[in-house]
């Protein structure tokens, strides 16, 4: 296990991150002085005095003030592991009497204090994306959190990255092919910022991923109603005005999205190259607030796209993402125009569920 993975389970037992460093010392130094341990831990000495005195209380350390100067020695580990092994079995039967079972709504809110648990989430959340991932991420964090980034891609998931705090320093960006589906980048540090296919989000200061000192907290939370609120604060404030460093070349033909925002960014890729595209797709009309209009199937000639997902934009807000088809009436030969919205389209004249992309007139 690594530094990280140990800090990680000790914050699980109460421990702050500077009681962590300052035990990780004393495990690494043995029996020394205070001094010795606020150097290794980058602490102050009287800081030393008081956490170890917490420590003790805890069956961490023990603390020899008999000793000129004072001692500090780390109790044997299998002792500690004891003792919070009897802790932990001590406190299951109150916990049991006082439980009571409720059914889960779905929708919940972590607080997460240190960076650990942060890229720790990060790496979950985008391990469970289906359809679409919307991810701003200081750029030194690239790198911790990119194996889980290029599955994600493998799995046909849009991922629109916004790496922050580049500056000028190109070694972290050199290659960002399949990190994402299209990268931008900003010079300034922005929030750290996650949501997955409308359901899940997180949300952090940057300095919490930046800072080893910061006292700052983060929020994962699972709501259908606020994620989508955050991914669209991060197409509309942000994403508009990063750099364009990095898009995907457009994937194979035929496809079915089940995310809306990925056939509309695939449908803007494949007519960059000139791809004459039909589409099918499954929804509901938007009939002036019908509830009850039945769901249906257009198929048609891709003929427009409304989208700030790639450049060149065409959408006249950022937050808009939208296509038309052309459909023809085998009576008679006549052309009707469909604009296709997904979830929630009001504007548009179908709400789409899926969409199945194929090069026009191919079998």
């Amino acid at each position: 296990m690594d530094t990280d993975g140990l800090a990680d389970l000790l914050e699980r037992f109460g421990l702050s991150e500077k009681e962590i460093d300052t035990y990780l010392a004393i495990l690494d130094h043995g029996a020394s002085k205070a001094s010795t341990i606020a150097d290794a831990a980058d602490v102050s000495k009287r800081y030393v005095y008081s956490i170890s005195e917490e420590l003790e209380s805890r069956g961490f350390v023990e603390v020899d003030d008999h000793a000129v100067p004072t001692v500090i020695r780390p109790v044997d580990p299998k002792t500690v592991v004891d003792r919070l092994t009897r802790s932990v079995e001590d406190i299951e039967p109150e916990l049991r009497e006082r439980y009571t079972a409720t059914e889960r709504t779905g929708e919940q809110f972590e607080v997460i204090k240190s960076r650990q648990t942060v890229v720790k989430r990060l790496e979950e959340l985008l391990a469970s994306a289906d359809t679409e991932v919307t991810l701003s991420i200081p750029v030194s964090i690239l790198p911790q959190i990119r194996s889980a980034l290029e599955e994600t891609v493998d799995r046909g998931v849009l991922v629109l990255l916004l790496l922050g705090a580049t500056g000028s320093d190109e070694q972290d960006i050199a290659s960002l092919a399949g990190a994402a589906s299209t990268v931008r980048t900003w010079d300034a540090l922005v929030p750290t910022m996650l949501t997955v296919d409308r359901q899940h989000g997180l949300l952090a200061p940057s300095q919490l991923l930046t800072s080893s000192t910061s006292d700052t907290r983060a929020i994962a939370l699972s709501q259908e109603q606020l994620v989508p609120v955050l991914a669209g604060s991060f197409l509309a404030n942000y994403w508009p005005t990063a750099e364009e460093r990095y898009v995907t070349t457009p994937r194979a033909l035929p496809e079915t999205y089940d995310g809306f925002r990925n056939a509309v960014f695939q449908i803007a890729l494949h007519r960059a190259t000139d791809t004459a595209l039909e589409a099918t797709v499954t929804g509901t009309p938007v009939s002036d607030g019908d509830a009850s209009a039945s769901p249906g199937t257009l198929t048609g000639q891709v003929v427009d796209v409304r989208q700030s997902l790639v450049r060149p934009e065409t959408s006249s807000v950022p937050i808009e993402n939208s296509f038309a088809i052309e459909v023809e009436d085998e009576r008679d030969g006549t052309t009707e125009r469909y604009t296709i919205g997904g979830t929630g389209a009001f504007l548009e004249d179908f709400e789409a569920e899926s969409v199945t992309l194929r090069e026009q007139n191919s079998e």
